[in-house]
């Protein structure tokens, strides 16, 4: 598989170096000469070039034509947008992700079609937000090609799950709770007859624009 990431920061470096430890072909365009000389001497001269990623003329000369995934991790969320939007509609790339610095441009990332973002801004709010208040959905990863979540959830107290069975429950369409871990007893499948209890932490995975009506699902009744 080939992939290009546009961004030679730690977060395009610690990926390059992942993927390349698993037997892909990589290229990192990078457009400082000093951090792409930097990444050179880690990766190897072969998986970096000079360039802006934002560029026609720098993409025709990387092969964006043939590249399987293009990831934009640059530090500038216009610059993500722009590399990912070209992506696909100049050259057809199947597959454009995305890292999203401002949560709050997330809409406008799928507003224009890009729906494969990363905020890590978001997950790290999310993951502090659940230690504050349970019932808190934290999206872990993506399936589908981006069209669906999988989501970890803390019970809560209040929550409108406890105490009531998987088949109980009256989930958006497309959803499934699949797992829960209960710290007495660990991990468990979860099937039509499984009853949730104060504590426990489900994972589900979700329909991406169904994400709003399962937290609403599972939240405490409002009072």
């Amino acid at each position: 598989m080939y992939l290009i990431i546009v961004g030679g920061g730690n977060v395009g470096l610690q990926l390059a170096k992942r993927l390349l430890q698993n037997g892909h072909e990589v290229l990192v365009v990078e457009r400082d000469p000093q951090t792409a000389n930097r990444l050179a001497t880690q990766i190897g001269e072969e998986n970096v070039t000079l360039g802006d990623g934002c560029e026609m003329a720098t993409q025709q000369d990387c092969g964006f034509g043939r590249a399987d995934v293009v990831i934009a991790v640059t530090g500038e969320d216009e610059d993500n947008l722009i590399v990912c939007q070209m992506a696909k509609t100049v050259w057809s790339v199947k597959r454009a992700l995305a890292r999203i610095n401002d949560p709050s441009h997330e809409e406008i990332f799928k507003q224009v079609g890009i729906d494969e973002t990363v905020s890590a801004t978001g997950i790290i709010y999310s993951m502090l937000e659940q230690q504050i208040t349970p019932d808190v959905l934290i999206p872990v990863g993506t399936l589908a090609r981006g069209d669906h979540e999988v989501v970890e959830v803390e019970l809560g107290p209040r929550s409108k799950a406890v105490g009531k069975r998987r088949s109980e429950l009256d989930l958006p369409n497309g959803t499934h709770i699949v797992w829960f871990y209960r710290e007495q007893f660990g991990g468990h499948t979860v099937d039509d007859q499984t009853t949730f209890a104060v504590g426990d932490t489900l994972v589900a995975i979700v329909p991406r624009a169904s994400a709003e009506a399962l937290r609403r699902k599972l939240a405490p009744p409002v009072t």
